[in-house]
């Protein structure tokens, strides 16, 4: 692109930046709900206010929905995947191919290189559990609307921005990470694994820390009327890329770490024969 066409693109996407601000301008938008900031936040953390019905049999948390969706939107691309792309691969691959083969290879990588012994489950798990919270953080860039209990409208947030989810996560990782120490020192390796009795607490809070924040940032920039044209979709774009990108590279990392180190074998030392103490000879002399 020489440098007339990115004048050109750059001319564009001003104008278009700026007739859209101009029109919500005109909309009189006051920006942001008409709920105080404190609810708004509060809400965010532990979503008591707007909740869901589910089939009608019990409201919920925002996020479980969303868990269902992302969760379901992944198994019917991963059907797809194993019945129609999988099968025509070819020895010279095309681009898709190259994609998929390139993120199983990240995470076998990850896999072999953090647990020599035992990586063949560690590496789907990671695959699974990494795609899960790229995929689930980026779920709520879609603004998928839903209507609560109360009978107003609200976009689904990502499903581990739901401390219930982030805490799942932690603790299913961490189960993994113990199947791997049993695996490869027996009952042993139990109590090898329960020596980090904190990590599943770590591994959730860590988790629903980082995408929480990035949630209550964006409502924070929503809320006020001065930040509230153009620069939300600039923040929430950017928060969102990150956190689904570190995110998942930080909860797979860690597993494949603990779970290579909780299964190495212990090889038992050989018993040393301590040497046995030498006999006293008495010597009798006798009379000539």
């Amino acid at each position: 692109m020489d440098k007339k066409e990115r004048r050109k693109a750059i001319i564009f996407f001003s104008a278009v930046a700026l007739i859209f601000m101009i029109g919500a301008i005109l909309t009189g938008g006051h920006g942001g709900e008409e709920e105080s900031v404190q609810v708004v936040m509060r809400d965010a953390v532990m979503h008591d206010v707007n909740r869901i019905s589910l089939f009608g049999l019990k409201d919920v948390n925002p996020g479980l929905i969303a868990g269902f969706m992302v969760s379901g939107i992944m198994i019917i691309f991963a059907l797809i995947c194993r019945i129609f792309v999988i099968p025509r691969f070819k020895m010279v691959p095309g681009k898709f191919q190259m994609l998929l083969e390139m993120v199983v290879g990240i995470f076998d990588g990850m896999a072999k290189t953090n647990s020599k012994h035992l990586n063949g489950f560690l590496g789907a798990y990671i695959f699974a559990a990494g795609s899960y919270i790229f995929t689930g953080t980026l779920f709520e860039l879609l603004g998928v609307q839903v209507m609560t209990t109360a009978g107003h409208a609200i976009s689904l947030p990502a499903p581990l921005a739901d401390i219930n989810g982030a805490i799942m996560m932690g603790c299913l990782s961490y189960l993994v990470i113990m199947s791997g120490g049993i695996a490869g020192n027996g009952i042993k390796g139990i109590g090898k694994t329960l020596k980090d009795f904190s990590l599943p607490l770590s591994l959730s809070f860590r988790l629903f820390g980082a995408l929480i924040s990035g949630a209550l940032v964006t409502e924070l920039v929503y809320y006020y009327t001065s930040m509230s044209y153009v620069v939300p979709v600039i923040v929430g774009v950017l928060f969102t890329l990150l956190h689904a990108l570190i995110q998942a590279y930080v909860l797979t990392m860690l597993t494949s770490l603990f779970y290579g180190e909780v299964s190495e074998k212990v090889e038992k030392k050989p018993k040393v024969k301590k040497p046995r103490g030498k006999k006293r000879v008495t010597v009798v002399k006798q009379n000539t």
